[in-house]
């Protein structure tokens, strides 16, 4: 398949180089060029602006860091719909409120292409594995058009309704991982005077019944963090946790649904980043939570 693939943080970086290495033709573009380096460096073709990325494919993926970014690389004189794009697919994979991506698909259409959400699952370990959970979000058409590039990144695909529905679902998703991280904070905080070995006590909150599945994946680093050592790249920042949770509550506002414990988590979230946390990996704050004065 010939692909585009637009933004290039963590995740598009890991989905650029998956598609590499199961035999697409992949072109990459990204707003600062540097990060475009290692995937040609790979085999991909670095296309110099974003109309120009959306010339050269067929089928293009979008991973970026919000609504703004969206509107920036979509739209103006140099943007992914500048050109004919008539009969191309977009496949839009950022974590954005769903009526962005609602906005974006009647944009894109309109220039007479197809548009798919897909919001996923996983960070960049099973990005590189083919083993993301992909939220789909499009016209049964569209779906069927883009499941073969899909399927060669996710290991399961839902598809959740029209176009906005696999945002909602991929803010369902992650809520309760925020909540889980300052929840293992303060669980870490009480039995802190314990002082038991890192490695066990991680072990044996994953194997609770409270244990989240998460454990499985950042454990390791977890285990880093609480012995006071480099947990390696962060996957997910504190950050983009804390846009993430910013998004859920304007939502759950939009919807009339009362979210106390993803404010409560919020705050928490800020008050870490606020103490230099907010570009480490998401999981530390639990770590931070855990060590933070007033414990005994």
């Amino acid at each position: 398949m010939n692909v585009g693939v637009a933004g290039l943080g963590n995740m598009g970086g890991a989905i650029a180089a998956r598609l590499i290495e199961t035999g697409n033709t992949v072109t990459v573009w990204n707003r600062s060029a540097e990060k475009c380096k290692p995937l040609a460096a790979a085999g991909a073709g670095i296309a110099p602006s974003a109309a120009a990325l959306a010339d050269a494919a067929d089928t293009v993926i979008t991973t970026l860091t919000d609504a703004a970014a969206i509107d920036a690389v979509y739209g103006g004189p140099a943007g992914l719909l500048a050109g004919d794009v008539t009969d191309k697919l977009f496949i839009e994979m950022s974590t954005v409120p769903p009526d962005v991506e609602t906005e974006l698909a009647g944009r894109v259409r309109a220039n007479g292409a197809s548009f798919v959400e897909c919001p996923v699952g996983g960070t960049t370990g099973p990005a590189r594995q083919g083993k993301l959970i992909g939220l789909m979000g499009a016209d049964p058409t569209d779906a069927a058009r883009a499941m073969p590039l899909l399927e060669q990144l996710c290991r399961r695909i839902e598809h959740c309704g029209p176009v906005g529905a696999g945002a909602t679902m991929k803010l369902a998703l992650n809520l309760p991982l925020m909540i889980y991280w300052q929840a293992l904070g303060e669980a870490l905080a009480l039995c802190r005077p314990l002082r038991l070995d890192p490695d066990l006590l991680v072990d044996l909150m994953a194997e609770s019944s409270g244990g989240a599945n998460v454990l499985k994946v950042r454990g390791p680093a977890l285990v880093k963090l609480l012995k006071g050592e480099h947990p390696g790249p962060a996957t997910f920042t504190l950050d983009n946790g804390i846009k993430d949770l910013r998004i859920m509550l304007a939502e759950g506002t939009r919807r009339g649904v009362e979210m106390p414990l993803a404010a409560a988590t919020l705050a928490c979230f800020e008050e870490a980043s606020r103490h230099g946390l907010g570009a480490a990996e998401a999981a530390g704050m639990s770590v931070h939570w855990s060590s933070r004065a007033g414990g005994k």
